[in-house]
Parts: structure tokens; C-alpha cells; sequence
């Protein structure tokens, strides 16, 4: 059973937030406010649907008693019944504590790992899948720093992706992806394992994340291509390095303005990460589950091309259309790792 007293906070809170913005709240709580209204508003109208069902599931009941209404009461009854635990469910999950982050832009980063030339490769495309994940959700796709190899296949690439709820779908690609298959340099025919590393980070604001110019270190250097050619002879790359913690970003696009512009977006989103690290290590002294903000060096899936094969290790998922999943059809498996991650965590809470 769904908490009432629970459901009538929520209401009321909604009630007054249309209130207040309807009455003209100041200008620095609109945006504030917005975002609230936005968020509650389906809760609200679950809320008001599972009422209902509530009142006609005891309308339904007292109809019994009548000779005349019982024939409709019992036709009605069974529909009622099976309809009232689904919408608990989708009010519990409704219910959850809400990831702040969720809503936000992203930050991709992809590097190979263990495999060399073909790694990279594999890490190219990787980025391919997710450029045309991001086209099919209607997100907008920004490579910020790209690094390749001579034969095509990247050392090291940097995005951000804007659109709705990216965060929310993209976190839980954090992790090791490992491919096996016949690498297009292997003479032999021979299956190959190599890895490449996936960094999915929350966009962060200025005023999430300050950053005093005391904390860093900015050096200019000559640009460079694929191959190591350089691409203009100007000092135009960017490397900022975060002295508390090592971190180091580099950019080098041509601008040198717009590389230190986009060092500095990339490093507020690594330092805001670090905070969430540090939050989710407190938080998981006494949770278990770890689905979307696992240890990044985790191995969290495998991309079997011989077999046509993706297994998603976190959650047992295998799948036999890598095709369609290379070429940007990642909903199944997001939505089964977001409904996982879900069911854990209404777990914890009812127990």
C-alpha cells in the first residue's frame, strides 16, 4: 500500500507551487520553482488517477448490495482490482528519490584500454554508437576534443550532449566495455579481447562548482592533428591542471579563447563528479546497489561480434543484435538497467 499521508505532501505541494507562480513569484524563484512544478506534475496526475480507481473500486463494492447494479459491479470489480497494484507500483517508483543530477547535460568521455591500434578502433566505435543514440533521442551531440589514430581510431574523445534527461539515460554507460572479435589489422583471423574506458559526468554550472584560480595551472602548446601533425603553428591548445587534485584537461581546437572555455566546462564536470563519487562511496557503506554510479573500472559489458552478441554483466542482459545496438539502438538496454537499478532501490526502502 502507497502511503496516503505520503501522496496528500506531494499534492499540497504541488497545489501551492501553482499557486505561487500563478500569483507571480519573484524573478530568482521562477526558474526554481519551474523545475518543481515540471517534476511533480506527473506524480501529481498518478496520484489523482489512483485516487479515482481507489473510489470506484469502493463504489464498485457498495454496488453489490443492489440486485440491479451487482451485474455491473462484477464485471467491473476483476479490471479494478488488477489495474489498483500496477498503478502502486508506478506511484512507488514515482516516489524515489530523485537523482539532481538527472536532468542535466552530459559530459561523454571514451579512451581505449588494454589492446592497442584495435582498442582504439573499438573506442571509435563506441562513439559512433553513442552519436547515433544521441540523433535518435533528438539530443544535440558536440565533440569538445578529439584524438586519432593514424588508422582512424581514437586515442582519446570528449563530448557533451544536450537534450532531455541525458544524464538520466547515459550514467549508466560508465565503465569497461570489452569487445571480441577479429580485429581488422589481425592477419590470422584470430579473435581478439581489447577494452575501452566510458566516462559518462553530470554538466556542471559555475555555481555548482567553484574553482579558484589559485587551484590551477594553465599552460599553452602547439595543436596537433591525427598522426602528430600539427594543425596551425599558433600556441592555441589548452591544458588547465587542477593542483588539489592532479586532474589534467587538455583542448585544442583552434581558438585558444574556446579551448580554455571548454577545459574549464570538462574539469567543473570531473571535480562536480568527484563530489558525487565521494557522496555515493558514504551512501554505499550501507547500500548495495551501485548500477549507476559504479566503479568506473568495472567491466560492464561485452560486445561478441562473432556471435552477434552483447551482455550487459551488472544485470545478467544478453541480446543477440549487436547490429542494431552498435548502430545507436541502446533503449533495451538502458531501460533495463534503469528499471534494475529501481527495483533495488525500492527494495532497499521497504526493507
Amino acid at each position: 500500500m502507497v502511503p496516503m499521508d505520503k501522496l496528500a505532501q506531494i499534492s499540497q505541494r504541488f497545489e501551492f507551487l501553482e499557486a505561487k507562480l500563478a500569483s507571480g513569484a519573484a524573478p530568482g524563484e521562477i526558474a526554481t520553482l519551474s523545475r518543481e512544478y515540471s517534476e511533480l506534475k506527473p506524480v501529481v496526475t498518478e496520484i489523482s488517477a489512483y485516487r479515482q480507481a481507489l473510489a470506484d473500486l469502493e463504489e464498485a463494492q457498495a454496488m453489490l448490495a443492489d440486485p440491479e447494479m451487482r451485474a455491473l459491479a462484477e464485471d467491473e470489480l476483476p479490471r479494478l482490482k488488477a489495474r489498483i497494484p500496477e498503478m502502486e507500483q508506478a506511484l512507488r517508483v514515482a516516489l524515489l528519490p530523485k537523482d539532481a543530477a538527472d536532468a542535466r547535460p552530459a559530459i561523454l568521455e571514451i579512451r581505449p584500454g588494454t589492446g592497442g591500434e584495435e582498442a582504439a578502433l573499438f573506442a571509435a566505435d563506441l562513439l559512433r554508437m553513442y552519436q547515433k543514440y544521441a540523433e535518435a533521442q533528438g539530443w544535440r551531440f558536440q565533440i569538445l576534443e578529439e584524438q586519432q589514430t593514424e588508422l582512424g581510431g581514437i586515442k582519446e574523445v570528449v563530448a557533451n550532449i544536450q537534450g532531455e534527461g541525458v544524464f538520466a539515460r547515459l550514467k549508466y554507460e560508465s565503465g569497461v566495455h570489452r569487445v571480441q572479435r577479429v580485429p581488422e589489422t589481425e592477419a590470422g583471423g584470430r579473435i581478439h579481447t581489447s577494452a575501452a574506458t566510458v566516462a559518462v559526468l553530470p554538466e556542471a554550472e559555475e555555481v555548482d562548482i567553484d574553482i579558484p584560480a589559485t587551484d590551477i595551472r594553465i599552460d599553452t602548446m602547439r595543436a596537433s592533428g591525427a598522426g602528430g601533425q600539427h594543425v596551425n603553428t599558433t600556441d592555441s591548445a589548452v591544458r588547465i591542471t587542477h593542483l588539489p587534485t592532479g586532474i589534467v584537461v587538455t583542448s585544442s581546437e583552434k581558438s585558444q579563447h574556446q579551448n580554455r572555455a571548454i577545459a574549464m566546462q570538462v574539469l567543473r564536470a570531473r571535480l562536480y563528479d568527484l563530489e558525487r563519487s565521494r557522496a555515493d562511496a558514504e551512501r554505499a557503506a550501507t547500500r548495495k546497489s551501485q548500477v549507476g554510479s559504479g566503479d568506473r573500472s568495472e567491466r560492464i559489458r561485452t560486445y561478441n561480434f562473432p556471435q552477434g552478441r552483447m551482455t550487459d554483466h551488472r544485470i545478467n542482459l544478453t541480446l543477440y543484435r549487436l547490429d542494431q545496438i552498435m548502430a545507436g539502438d541502446l533503449n533495451e538496454v538502458i531501460d533495463a538497467l534503469i528499471s534494475d537499478d529501481q527495483a533495488q532501490k525500492l527494495a532497499e526502502m521497504e526493507g
